[in-house]
């Protein structure tokens, strides 16, 4: 795995379970999905969905920063929500992250998700 190169930085919640935050390949850092957690305590923030949704995003900054990038570099994200009507909510947080540039996307609802979270964000960014 020479061309790869594992991301980890403590500014996000560390995996909880066995992947890694990010992997960075030839051009492009694929994240894991991040969900509401705060890093520091390791619980979820307070709040519902717009809580959740900023954390999200706020932890997906912190990784893609440590592997190179950042959100305006982002490429396409896949949002998983635990209900289809927090779809209102998600979308309005997520919007004022991707100002600039919006991302394909995909969202999908989930029956559950880690930690009991309502909504996950992975995402892929262009590197170097």
């Amino acid at each position: 795995m020479a061309s790869h190169k594992i991301v980890s930085t403590d500014q996000a919640p560390a995996a909880i379970g066995p992947y890694s935050q990010a992997i960075v390949g030839p051009g492009l850092v694929y994240t894991s999905g991040q969900v509401g957690m705060d890093a520091r305590s390791g619980e979820l923030v307070d709040g519902g969905v717009p809580e959740q949704t900023a954390q999200c995003l706020a932890n997906l900054a912190a990784v893609l920063a440590a592997a190179g990038s950042s959100l305006d570099r982002v490429l396409k994200t896949t949002v998983y929500l635990t209900d289809m009507a927090d779809f209102a909510a998600m979308n309005a947080v997520y919007e004022r992250s991707f100002a600039t540039v919006l991302p394909a996307r995909a969202t999908v609802a989930v029956v559950g998700l880690p930690k009991g979270a309502l909504v996950e964000i992975d995402a892929v960014a262009t590197v170097g």
